[in-house]
Protein backbone atom coordinates (compact mmCIF):
# COMPACT_ATOMS: atom_id res chain seq x y z
CA UNK A 1 0.00 0.00 0.00
CA UNK A 2 1.31 3.34 -0.87
CA UNK A 3 0.25 6.42 0.91
CA UNK A 4 0.71 9.90 0.06
CA UNK A 5 -1.05 13.23 0.72
CA UNK A 6 -3.87 14.53 -1.62
CA UNK A 7 -3.23 17.32 -4.26
CA UNK A 8 -5.25 19.62 -5.80
CA UNK A 9 -4.59 21.63 -8.39
CA UNK A 10 -3.93 25.46 -8.39
CA UNK A 11 -7.45 26.13 -8.69
CA UNK A 12 -8.34 23.96 -6.15
CA UNK A 13 -10.38 21.25 -8.18
CA UNK A 14 -9.51 17.49 -7.80
CA UNK A 15 -8.51 15.65 -11.63
CA UNK A 16 -11.49 13.59 -13.02
CA UNK A 17 -10.28 10.77 -12.90
CA UNK A 18 -9.04 11.02 -8.66
CA UNK A 19 -12.28 12.25 -8.28
CA UNK A 20 -14.28 9.31 -9.70
CA UNK A 21 -12.27 7.32 -7.86
CA UNK A 22 -13.03 9.22 -4.72
CA UNK A 23 -16.31 9.04 -5.57
CA UNK A 24 -16.40 5.46 -5.98
CA UNK A 25 -14.67 4.96 -2.54
CA UNK A 26 -17.32 6.86 -0.90
CA UNK A 27 -20.07 5.22 -2.29
CA UNK A 28 -19.20 1.75 -1.57
CA UNK A 29 -19.65 2.30 2.46
CA UNK A 30 -23.09 2.46 1.98
CA UNK A 31 -23.62 1.42 5.44
CA UNK A 32 -21.14 4.46 6.91
CA UNK A 33 -23.06 6.66 4.89
CA UNK A 34 -26.56 5.56 5.85
CA UNK A 35 -25.40 6.33 9.43
CA UNK A 36 -23.53 9.44 9.27
CA UNK A 37 -26.10 11.55 7.50
CA UNK A 38 -22.57 12.77 5.56
CA UNK A 39 -24.48 13.06 2.36
CA UNK A 40 -28.50 13.50 1.44
CA UNK A 41 -29.14 10.23 -0.22
CA UNK A 42 -26.48 7.32 0.52
CA UNK A 43 -27.39 5.90 -2.87
CA UNK A 44 -26.66 8.71 -5.10
CA UNK A 45 -23.40 9.79 -4.01
CA UNK A 46 -22.20 12.51 -6.48
CA UNK A 47 -18.15 13.39 -7.44
CA UNK A 48 -19.67 17.07 -7.16
CA UNK A 49 -20.66 16.04 -3.37
CA UNK A 50 -17.42 14.22 -2.52
CA UNK A 51 -15.39 17.23 -3.95
CA UNK A 52 -17.51 19.74 -1.84
CA UNK A 53 -16.92 18.02 1.37
CA UNK A 54 -12.95 17.19 0.50
CA UNK A 55 -12.77 21.42 -0.42
CA UNK A 56 -14.39 21.64 3.39
CA UNK A 57 -12.30 19.72 4.81
CA UNK A 58 -9.10 21.36 3.38
CA UNK A 59 -10.17 24.79 4.34
CA UNK A 60 -9.29 24.01 7.68
CA UNK A 61 -5.06 25.29 7.50
CA UNK A 62 -4.46 22.36 9.87
CA UNK A 63 -6.09 19.39 8.03
CA UNK A 64 -4.22 16.58 6.30
CA UNK A 65 -5.75 14.57 3.64
CA UNK A 66 -4.22 11.07 3.03
CA UNK A 67 -4.89 8.22 0.10
CA UNK A 68 -3.66 5.05 -0.08
CA UNK A 69 -3.18 3.21 -3.40
CA UNK A 70 -2.82 -0.64 -3.98
CA UNK A 71 -2.17 -1.88 -7.58
CA UNK A 72 -2.71 1.55 -9.15
CA UNK A 73 -6.09 1.99 -7.63
CA UNK A 74 -7.45 4.01 -4.35
CA UNK A 75 -8.14 1.82 -1.93
CA UNK A 76 -8.68 3.99 1.25
CA UNK A 77 -8.58 8.23 2.50
CA UNK A 78 -7.78 9.11 5.57
CA UNK A 79 -8.71 13.27 7.22
CA UNK A 80 -6.79 14.42 9.90
CA UNK A 81 -6.66 17.59 12.02
CA UNK A 82 -3.15 18.38 13.52
CA UNK A 83 -5.78 20.39 16.31
CA UNK A 84 -8.91 20.06 17.68
CA UNK A 85 -11.30 23.11 17.81
CA UNK A 86 -10.98 23.18 21.26
CA UNK A 87 -7.92 24.69 22.41
CA UNK A 88 -7.51 23.02 25.60
CA UNK A 89 -7.63 19.62 23.73
CA UNK A 90 -3.68 18.71 23.25
CA UNK A 91 -3.69 15.72 20.53
CA UNK A 92 -4.74 15.63 17.05
CA UNK A 93 -8.01 14.00 15.64
CA UNK A 94 -8.82 11.30 12.62
CA UNK A 95 -11.54 12.96 11.45
CA UNK A 96 -12.12 10.27 8.53
CA UNK A 97 -10.77 6.87 8.23
CA UNK A 98 -12.15 4.46 5.23
CA UNK A 99 -11.76 2.11 3.27
CA UNK A 100 -13.10 1.16 -0.12
CA UNK A 101 -15.95 -1.60 0.94
CA UNK A 102 -14.45 -4.26 -1.50
CA UNK A 103 -11.25 -4.21 0.49
CA UNK A 104 -12.99 -4.30 4.13
CA UNK A 105 -11.07 -7.03 6.16
CA UNK A 106 -7.50 -7.21 3.78
CA UNK A 107 -6.02 -4.89 6.31
CA UNK A 108 -5.58 -1.82 4.92
CA UNK A 109 -7.98 0.64 7.39
CA UNK A 110 -5.09 -0.76 9.99
CA UNK A 111 -2.37 -0.26 7.81
CA UNK A 112 -3.66 3.09 6.67
CA UNK A 113 -4.73 3.93 11.12
CA UNK A 114 -0.69 2.54 11.84
CA UNK A 115 0.65 4.82 8.96
CA UNK A 116 -1.73 7.70 10.54
CA UNK A 117 -0.46 7.56 14.46
CA UNK A 118 3.17 6.85 12.80
CA UNK A 119 3.24 10.71 11.21
CA UNK A 120 1.72 12.18 14.38
CA UNK A 121 4.32 10.36 16.81
CA UNK A 122 7.21 11.60 14.11
CA UNK A 123 6.11 15.17 14.85
CA UNK A 124 6.45 14.80 18.67
CA UNK A 125 2.58 14.12 19.28
CA UNK A 126 1.50 11.97 22.55
CA UNK A 127 -2.21 10.50 21.38
CA UNK A 128 -4.53 10.89 19.10
CA UNK A 129 -8.26 11.20 19.07
CA UNK A 130 -11.21 10.35 16.99
CA UNK A 131 -14.75 10.26 17.45
CA UNK A 132 -17.25 7.38 16.42
CA UNK A 133 -20.54 7.51 15.90
CA UNK A 134 -22.76 5.84 18.35
CA UNK A 135 -24.91 4.01 16.45
CA UNK A 136 -21.73 2.22 14.70
CA UNK A 137 -20.86 -0.57 16.77
CA UNK A 138 -18.55 -2.22 14.20
CA UNK A 139 -16.23 1.21 13.91
CA UNK A 140 -16.41 1.21 17.40
CA UNK A 141 -14.62 -2.52 17.65
CA UNK A 142 -12.36 -1.78 14.62
CA UNK A 143 -10.76 1.16 16.41
CA UNK A 144 -11.11 -0.85 20.12
CA UNK A 145 -9.33 -3.71 18.33
CA UNK A 146 -6.40 -1.16 17.26
CA UNK A 147 -5.67 -0.10 21.17
CA UNK A 148 -8.08 2.76 21.17
CA UNK A 149 -10.07 3.66 24.45
CA UNK A 150 -13.20 5.05 25.19
CA UNK A 151 -12.57 8.60 26.72
CA UNK A 152 -16.10 10.23 26.57
CA UNK A 153 -19.35 10.25 24.85
CA UNK A 154 -20.54 13.61 23.08
CA UNK A 155 -22.20 15.40 19.87
CA UNK A 156 -20.45 16.08 17.28
CA UNK A 157 -20.13 19.74 16.18
CA UNK A 158 -21.23 19.50 12.90
CA UNK A 159 -24.13 17.49 12.32
CA UNK A 160 -25.16 16.68 16.64
CA UNK A 161 -24.84 12.95 16.63
CA UNK A 162 -23.99 10.98 19.46
CA UNK A 163 -20.42 9.57 19.40
CA UNK A 164 -18.22 7.72 21.13
CA UNK A 165 -14.83 9.52 21.45
CA UNK A 166 -11.77 7.60 21.67
CA UNK A 167 -7.92 7.83 22.34
CA UNK A 168 -4.71 6.41 21.94
CA UNK A 169 -1.62 6.60 23.92
CA UNK A 170 1.07 7.52 21.08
Amino acid sequence: MIVEPLEVGEDGALPGALLTELTELYASNREFQQLSGDFPDPDDIRPEQVAASLAEELSHPDTEVLLARSAGHVIGISVTRAHHPDPDDPDPWIGLLMVHARDHRAGFGRELAEIVEKRFRAVGRKGVKLAVLDNNPNAVAFWTTLGYEEVDRRRNHRLARDCVVMRKAL
